[in-house]
């Protein structure tokens, strides 16, 4: 069982640097059925595969998630290989190169921002291909 600080330590550390919390009630609602049930929250932040690196516009986001991962929670990088290829095709080129471009630059980006590797459990770098690669487009439609 994951041993956490208490919610208000929790919430003070996560305020640090942010102007507002959003939903304040509800992430305390969340640390606190986190810290009864010692399972970490997992906290998730989208990327896109087109751009080669993260840039210094992704600091705020990534000093906050690693704020979560300070007080034990996981920390989810969420790769859109599958939606960009929906977009800008050109800008993507193929499948692969983005897998590249993601698994090699934004992996290196990621230790290089102070985040544990995958294999401490509290950082995970997943691809959203691996669930909306099994959809027909007419899944996808609205």
């Amino acid at each position: 069982m994951a041993n956490f600080p208490p919610v208000d330590e929790q919430l003070a550390y996560l305020k640090k640097g942010a102007a507002e919390i959003v939903k304040e009630t509800e992430l305390r609602s969340k640390l606190e059925r986190s810290l009864a049930s010692g399972k970490p929250l997992r906290v998730k932040a989208g990327f896109d595969p087109t751009a080669p690196d993260l840039h210094l516009g992704h600091t705020v986001l990534l000093r906050k998630l690693k704020h979560f991962q300070d007080l034990g929670h996981t920390v989810i990088f969420l790769i859109g290989d599958f939606t960009g290829m929906i977009g800008d095709l050109r800008a993507l080129g193929d499948a692969t190169s983005a897998d590249d471009g993601a698994d090699c630059g934004e992996r290196r980006d990621l230790q290089g921002a102070g985040f544990q590797d995958s294999q401490s459990g509290k950082t995970v770098v997943d691809f959203n291909s691996r669930w909306f690669s099994k959809f027909s487009a007419e899944d996808l439609s609205v």
